[in-house]
């Protein structure tokens, strides 16, 4: 066990827990202000009672003491109010904590499947995502009400016992002292044993997620029995972990009892020696008022609190915040990518969205030689689009098969391979360097982002901005400016292989033709979905998709063969779009 381990939780948390609330002074400040109401509310209520027994009705002055009675009931309308404003309040702290912890948990788990990618997703992590993360939020939002009430109402009832009779504390104070050093014994063992369950609440999960996806095997192979035993052994270590944290619960019950009941009793004992010392019957109600009403109501929730949910709430942070260290598993540098220009080849590919569609694409045969340039045309929904998912990989075709230089798609490393740029252009929140190396995992010179910027026309962009460690709002950029950045993107990355789906679609013909020069020009075979005639007009060869056949030839003889190519190019219009 390492040493992380073998420190106590509070002791790990507490670090946590200060800068966490130190960031949120003003809502504590808030709570604060509004608890203030709540101690004057349980000063009052006591004292108001004491005086209007000893003052009102026992000196035979019963306006007076229905005055005073009237102003402890005011008190507790202004109590009413406190927990409302609490209530408020509360928020500012609860939420945070629910959003680091599932910030935290979502980033754990991401960087797990990084460090392992052929590794299935552990249940474990919906559990903490989940039950653990809404039941640390439940916690700690009833902790800090319990405690804030606690702190601000046994302020109130000691400042009254006080101002009745400072004989009265001596009293009240020891039993209340004992009850809670015992129940502050419990709380490590207690925390010991939710650690205990939540681990087994989490082996559980692991264990049932496993076997639900794999039922058909664990039927074919007969392994029924064994899958069972070994859950039944789960079950049974979860069951062992609940019951030993049912028995300090009710060990919980003892302190509990001390601190609760204990100070009634011995009040009562001592009325007569409180009597012989001059304490006024006021004042015995008075004190009876503020511990039966208010002192330990509040110890009580509070002890129920911290020992339930406090020790919860610890044990789950704990858990959930642990930064053991992972190990690290050994670097397996990637395949090595051949940076020539590759040859593409289809054989009789054939796809349809789903078994009983008509295909979109059928036994298309094509080769696209070395650093050729590709324009892909036909109308709109015809499978260009699918095409160019089939060549990257992102879908499989239902018959046929896709290889690049002689090699079965499946078996190259395509995030190296090939760049796929779709209509809608990805742009993220970051410094504009960040965004032109989103392909680059190796990075880049600074003179070959600036290259790259240039030979795509994103010049006006990039000066405007202010260079290239100026911040990106991609809500601030046009859709044309959007799609130059994903442009840069893909033309400084090193993969061979560029598909440009409609990639220039917002962009006027002059910057469109700018940007399909830069990848001619840029080493590497080249697919562009076309969306206007001059694409075709610039690259080496043409395909058409027609629903039932290709063709695929350069531009003026396809003219010449095809009188779906004659009829596009006579209807393609050339405008600008909008931006």
């Amino acid at each position: 066990m390492t040493r992380h381990r073998r420190e106590r939780p509070l002791r790990r948390i507490a670090p946590r827990a200060r800068r966490f609330l130190g960031r949120r002074k003003q809502v504590l400040l808030r709570l604060a202000g509004w608890s203030v109401l709540e101690s004057a509310h349980t000063f009052l209520g006591g004292y108001g009672a004491a005086k209007a027994l000893d003052d009102g009705f026992l000196a035979g002055r019963t306006g007076t003491g229905l005055a005073w009675l009237a102003l402890a009931a005011a008190a507790v309308l202004a109590g009413g109010l406190a927990t409302r404003g609490v209530f408020r309040g509360l928020a500012g702290l609860v939420e945070p904590l629910r959003d680091g912890l599932v910030r935290r948990i979502v980033s754990d788990s991401l960087a797990e499947a990084v460090e392992a990618p052929a590794a299935r997703a552990g249940s474990g992590a919906v559990s903490r995502l989940t039950q653990q993360t809404e039941t640390a939020r439940d916690s700690f939002a009833g902790l800090v009400l319990v405690a804030r009430s606690f702190v601000f109402t046994a302020a109130g009832a000691l400042l009254g016992l006080a101002s009745l009779a400072p004989l009265l504390l001596l009293v009240v104070l020891p039993p209340l002292a004992l009850g809670l050093l015992l129940f502050a014994a419990t709380l490590h063992p207690m925390a010991a044993r939710q650690r205990e369950f939540l681990r087994a609440d989490e082996a559980l999960a692991e264990r049932f997620g496993a076997v639900s996806t794999g039922l058909r095997d664990i039927v074919a192979c007969g392994a029924q029995d064994r899958t069972a035993a070994e859950a039944e052994h789960l079950i049974a270590a979860q069951t062992r972990a609940a019951h030993a944290l049912a028995r300090w619960a009710a060990a919980r019950s003892l302190a509990l009892a001390v601190a609760g009941q204990l100070p009634v009793v011995l009040l009562l004992a001592a009325t007569p020696w409180l009597l012989g010392k001059g304490l006024t019957a006021g004042a015995l109600l008075g004190a009876l008022t503020y511990l039966t009403q208010a002192l330990l109501p509040a110890l009580h929730t509070l002890m129920t609190a911290l020992g339930a949910s406090g020790t919860r709430l610890l044990v789950i942070l704990d858990h959930l915040t642990a930064t053991e260290p992972r190990p690290t598993p050994p670097a397996t540098p990637p395949a090595p990518v051949d940076p020539a220009p590759p040859r593409v080849e289809l054989r009789s590919v054939t796809f349809a969205y789903g078994p009983g569609a008509q295909p979109v694409l059928r036994d298309l045969d094509l080769v696209i030689e070395p650093g050729e340039h590709l324009a892909v045309v036909g109308p709109s929904g015809i499978g260009k689009s699918t095409l160019t998912t089939l060549i990257a990989g992102l879908r499989e075709p239902d018959t046929g098969d896709i290889h690049i230089q002689g090699k079965p798609l499946r078996h190259h490393q395509l995030s190296r391979l090939r760049v796929l740029i779709p209509q809608q252009a990805y742009v993220f929140t970051g410094t504009l360097r960040d965004n032109l190396l989103y392909l680059c995992p190796d990075g880049a010179e600074p003179r070959a982002l600036e290259a790259s910027a240039h030979a795509v026309g994103l010049d006006a962009l990039w000066h405007r901005l202010g260079g290239p460690d100026a911040l990106v709002d991609p809500a601030a950029l046009s859709q044309g400016e959007r799609q130059l950045v994903a442009l840069a993107r893909a033309h400084l990355s090193p993969a061979p292989l560029v598909l440009l789906d409609e990639a220039t679609c917002h962009l006027d013909p002059a910057a469109e033709a700018r940007a399909e020069q830069a990848f001619a020009d840029r080493p590497g075979t080249l697919i562009v979905i076309a969306h206007r005639i001059s694409s075709a007009h610039r690259a080496d060869r043409v395909l058409i998709l027609d629903g039932t056949r290709a063709t695929c030839a350069p531009h003026h003889d396809l003219l010449e063969r095809s009188d779906l190519y004659r009829d596009l190019t006579g209807h393609w219009h050339t405008d600008t779009p909008t931006r």
